[in-house]
């Protein structure tokens, strides 16, 4: 009988063939076939039989190298993923080199961008020649960073001239990690400003904005803000003074502090001839019981004037629940809206991500058992939808009225058709990324790239 070899639970891959000196696999006897992580897999005819274009990005931390990539298709499999949805999937052949072991082995080209690895080592490719020993890691080959960096120096782009600033606060967010890596990946040098640490030199003859250290902050092509709520005030005096440099923002003061004003953003709605759920606003206790007959009674929900991710933004479900709660609201001299409560949208809302006047992704999400609130930060779950033209043209048109170039337009489902919940000017990526699939960090990039009429040398 011949002599396993051992292998870790993570190992060193690389494919001379594809032109990939390193990919690190998870090791996973559990799964059947391989998988590499590919984008834009394209199927194309040579002598009469087909190949497959595709691309693929080895490192996980790295989304700036895409190496393009072909191999004879030799199969398309329909995969079932963990969370139940099937998808066809085209499958190569190819040699691999793990350790000093070179031999053939069946790839599934699978969007991986959501995994902790780019690439998952099957079973078919370990029987007849590795035990696993889960325990440990690179038994067979391990590669130091700086090996890896040297291998990859080639793949590196060049930077283009764009200096673009991410204003936000946490640089590691997934939204903020994404745009700063798409901004990489076209070549652009992308530089992260927190908010807090910036400040500001206001003087007709030379304005400046510092960052702590005293680093002067005049260089900038354009910025690209996403300001928390309890920085709003701050960030967009800074984003002002950003303007007054010339320096293109991708949302403007103006827009961002009317979308975060709740009541201001109702009444232009209102105003536009935007639907929305029946909303009230009442300074006085006394007025309590007719705000509740006003929004059509309870259950009805209240929202601090300054909500966001569906914090501040209570379910009551009785009048008297309702009363107390806004009463008690009040008497903190906290401004809040009442609501009328869509039943019929059963704990669903639509998620529309506007940008530059397009819905360029779009997600239903639903509440989680016992919860009236469908943000993904509070526990919601994401999943694919067809938007109507209707709502298509309400989120478009939500996104105009707050002059917002980047927006997340938040839609319920109602017997009275959709309606507007809310418009956030700093959307965030993960759920509508994961769960489309799309690039949306690629396109804000792109957007700015247009808006300054910049042609990029690694335009797609």
């Amino acid at each position: 009988m011949q002599d396993l070899s051992i292998i870790g639970s993570e190992e060193w891959c690389v494919f001379g063939t594809l032109g990939i000196p390193a990919i690190k696999a998870r090791v996973d006897s559990g799964a059947k076939t391989s998988s590499i992580q590919a984008a834009n897999a394209k199927v194309f005819g040579r002598g009469g039989q087909e190949y497959v274009k595709f691309e693929i990005n080895p490192l996980q931390d790295n989304r700036s190298i895409n190496i393009q990539c072909e191999a004879k298709l030799v199969d398309r499999r329909t995969v079932k993923s963990s969370s139940g949805i099937a998808e066809e999937r085209f499958v190569i052949k190819t040699p691999v080199t793990i350790g000093a072991d070179t031999f053939d082995i069946e790839l599934t080209l699978a969007n991986r961008d959501t995994m902790e690895f780019r690439m998952l080592l099957g079973r078919e490719a370990l029987n007849g020649r590795y035990m696993v020993n889960p325990a440990d890691s690179f038994l067979q080959k391990e590669f130091t960073e700086a090996e890896v960096s040297a291998k990859y120096a080639s793949y590196m782009k060049a930077k283009t001239g764009l200096k673009i600033a991410l204003l936000a606060s946490n640089p590691n967010l997934y939204s903020n990690k994404r745009i700063m890596e798409a901004g990489e990946a076209r070549g652009h040098e992308m530089v992260f400003l927190n908010v807090e640490h910036s400040y500001m030199k206001l003087d007709a003859n030379s304005p400046e904005i510092r960052y702590r250290g005293g680093n002067i902050l005049n260089e900038f092509d354009a910025i690209i803000p996403r300001i928390k709520p309890a920085v709003t005030f701050y960030g967009c005096a800074l984003i002002r003074q950003f303007d007054n440099l010339g320096v293109y923002c991708l949302n403007s003061a103006e827009a961002i502090t009317q979308s975060r004003d709740k009541l201001f953003a109702s009444q232009l709605f209102a105003k536009f001839d935007i639907h929305i759920p029946i909303t009230g606003f009442a300074k006085s206790p006394l007025d309590t019981k007719d705000l509740i007959r006003m929004v059509n009674g309870a259950p009805l929900i209240i929202k601090l004037l300054e909500s966001t991710q569906g914090k501040g933004v209570v379910l009551a479900e009785t009048n008297k629940a309702a009363e107390s709660v806004i009463n008690a609201f009040k008497s903190v001299q906290t401004n809040i809206l009442v609501q009328e409560f869509i039943k019929e949208a059963n704990g669903q809302d639509i998620r529309c991500f506007v940008v530059d006047g397009k819905v360029v992704a779009s997600i239903q999400r639903q509440a989680e058992k016992g919860e009236f609130r469908a943000n993904i930060h509070q526990g919601g779950k994401a999943s694919i939808v067809k938007i109507t033209a209707e709502e298509k043209k309400l989120a478009i048109k939500a996104s105009k009225v707050l002059n917002l170039a980047v927006a997340g337009v938040d839609i319920i489902r109602s017997n009275k058709g959709p309606l507007l919940l809310e418009v956030n000017s700093s959307p965030g990526l993960e759920g509508i990324e994961n769960a489309t699939g799309k690039d949306i960090a690629n396109t804000l990039i792109t957007t700015i790239e247009k808006k300054l009429k910049f042609k990029s040398a690694f335009a797609m």
